[in-house]
């Protein structure tokens, strides 16, 4: 069996993200709090149900993925012990990410700790099916809650340099959150060893652009019009579920899992683009960035007009301030996919490929695999005949991103 043990790195960057979900939580209650307080019941309701509504769409997922997995191995402490009819009574009780983290801890302390060897398959597994569901976490909750948080803002006119920064680490929060997505599919590309840090610092840079650029421009439209965001929010998700829907997405093992997805994938959409599906991949993130940015420009333009101070040389930086970050993301993302980002062609040998674990085993010493996968991605079968636990789920995904 294949083994390897976390990095240093590894164990502080995940105790250090334990220690910020906590934090979260905390801040979350004390939001709550402090909008009952101030009697400010719309607000308090808007951010129960995203609470609600994302704790909810987390939990959906990964039982599902339990039950999708249900004859693979689950020999850590935390999980061994928990029987089928046990796991669905954690997840209803809306603790099943939690586990999923209390797993990644538990691999994490025993490598870092105790020194001990750990299953490679096991931990990749673990941790790849954990950075997905933080990336739904992020745009099902923590975007649209700074895009509260930056029309109360506006509303109030509470504009100083600290709240500005809260704003800048919240974005910064969410563009690592895609980031660490980001560096998982990476783990699937053969060469990754020749992928330098510097490509993911770029990578963070141009998704913290573009993501800040539309979740400004949502607030700015949000701060004079709240009752036309929502109607804004809907129609836009509802063509971009049926874009989900045409692209005919295969990630989930179910009907309705599938379906749970695409309707996913367009929240998603409305805040930054996510790749569901091989071919033609810059063709559509094409259309779909002059469409974003079309969109902010209505929004943005639509706050600069109705604020009634159209000769207001602060609102139209603003405005043009808005527009221009996102433009900048976008030049960035080219010179990414220019200079960075890896080109997977088909290997030489139809029979094999190199491992696609995250990090390379003791020996140094990589193994080979059955090429069965889409463009040389390995579905995960060794070719010694040692049975590979893999993670078919992210290995789509990275299919669909290196497409």
């Amino acid at each position: 069996m294949t083994v390897f043990q976390f990095s240093k790195l590894d164990c502080f960057l995940t105790y250090v993200g334990l220690v910020f979900l906590l934090l979260d939580i905390v801040l979350d209650v004390l939001t709550v709090v402090a909008f009952y307080q101030e009697g400010e019941y719309v607000y308090l309701g808007v951010s129960v149900v995203l609470l609600v509504g994302s704790s909810l769409l987390g939990q959906i997922y990964s039982w599902l993925w339990y039950s999708y997995d249900e004859n693979g191995e689950m020999v850590t402490k935390v999980q061994k012990h928990l029987r089928p009819c046990q796991l669905k009574v954690v997840h209803i009780l809306q603790l099943g990410v939690f586990l999923r983290r209390a797993t990644v801890v538990d691999l994490t302390t025993h490598s870092c700790i105790t020194k001990g060897p750990i299953p490679k398959d096991l931990a990749v597994y673990a941790i790849h099916d954990l950075s997905l569901l933080c990336l739904f976490e992020a745009f099902s909750q923590s975007a649209p809650q700074l895009v509260l948080m930056l029309t109360i803002i506006l509303q109030r006119e509470e504009f100083h340099y600290l709240t500005a920064l809260k704003a800048l680490g919240s974005a910064s929060a969410i563009a690592l959150t895609v980031t660490r997505y980001h560096r998982c599919l990476r783990s699937f590309v053969p060469e990754k060893a020749k992928q330098r840090v510097g490509s993911s610092v770029v990578y963070f840079v141009w998704n913290l652009l573009l993501i800040s650029s539309r979740l400004s421009a949502m607030a700015l439209f949000a701060s004079i019009h709240p009752c036309l965001v929502f109607p804004h929010l809907f129609c836009s998700w509802m063509l971009l579920f049926y874009c989900a829907w045409r692209s005919k997405t295969t990630m989930m093992d179910s009907p309705g899992g599938e379906w749970l997805y695409r309707a996913t994938v367009g929240l998603i959409w409305y805040f930054t683009w996510f790749n569901v599906s091989e071919g033609m991949s810059r063709y559509n993130t094409g259309i779909y960035h002059c469409l974003m940015l079309l969109d902010i420009c209505l929004l943005s333009v639509s706050w600069w007009w109705t604020i009634h101070m159209p000769n207001s040389f602060y609102a139209l930086a603003a405005v043009l301030g808005v527009i221009m970050v996102y433009v900048l993301g976008l030049m960035l993302k080219i010179v990414y996919y220019e200079y960075f980002h890896p080109n997977i062609d088909e290997p030489k040998d139809e029979g094999t490929v190199l491992d696609p674990g995250p990090i390379s085993d003791h020996t140094g010493s990589p193994k080979l695999y059955k090429a069965t996968g889409p463009r040389g991605l390995p579905y995960g079968d060794e070719v010694d005949g040692d049975e590979r636990l893999h993670n078919k789920r992210m290995r789509k995904l990275a299919a669909n991103f290196y497409s």
